[in-house]
């Protein structure tokens, strides 16, 4: 009788079960990690469009903050920087449509009324695409440059739902909505 050489179905029952309890650890492990990055990031373009904004404010003085996210980003067809595109943002972030995606997040800009043609003053947030899966934290800021977040709110925010529409400039100055991150 010849004996034969290979796994039994058993065996590969076992490695494949094993293979699987491992994946059941990791994968939530790396959603984690995914929603953390992108909280992170959102925090962070929402430093870099104020920063813009201020660019934008000394750049173009007459006519103050930039009342949307295209005015902040690149000229058109390698045209020249101007007031109306002012090559401060990617074309990513600096899109036509209420809501800018990018990493996970939409981003909005919302300015106050012109006095005389300019702007005074300016709010942009940021909310999760999908709450609890692509973010877990809505944030704004003003031209005071503070990052504020939901979770930073008094008392926090404990289920916060992804924002609609853009964020109000009393909205994100009030303590029980918008706290300063840490």
């Amino acid at each position: 009788m010849r004996k034969q050489k290979g796994f039994s179905l058993i065996e590969l029952l076992i490695v494949v079960a094993i293979i699987l309890i491992i994946a059941a650890i990791a994968i939530p492990n790396l959603l984690r990690s995914k929603m953390s990055a992108n909280d992170s990031a959102a925090a962070s373009t929402i430093r870099t469009i104020n920063t813009s904004e201020v660019t934008y404010s000394t750049t173009y003085p007459a006519s103050g903050y930039a009342n949307t996210l295209v005015a902040l980003g690149p000229a058109p067809a390698a045209g020249a920087c101007t007031a109306a595109n002012a090559c401060l943002i990617d074309n990513v972030l600096a899109c036509a449509a209420a809501f800018c995606p990018k990493s996970g997040y939409n981003y909005m800009l919302t300015a106050q009324p012109a006095v005389a043609g300019v702007f005074g003053d300016y709010t942009v947030s940021a909310s999760p695409i999908t709450m609890q899966s692509t973010g877990t934290k809505n944030y704004c800021s003003n031209p005071d440059a503070v990052i504020r977040s939901t979770s930073g709110a008094i008392p926090p925010v404990t289920a916060p739902t992804s924002i609609t529409a853009a964020v109000t400039s009393a909205t994100c100055n009030t303590i029980t909505a918008f706290g300063p991150i840490q």
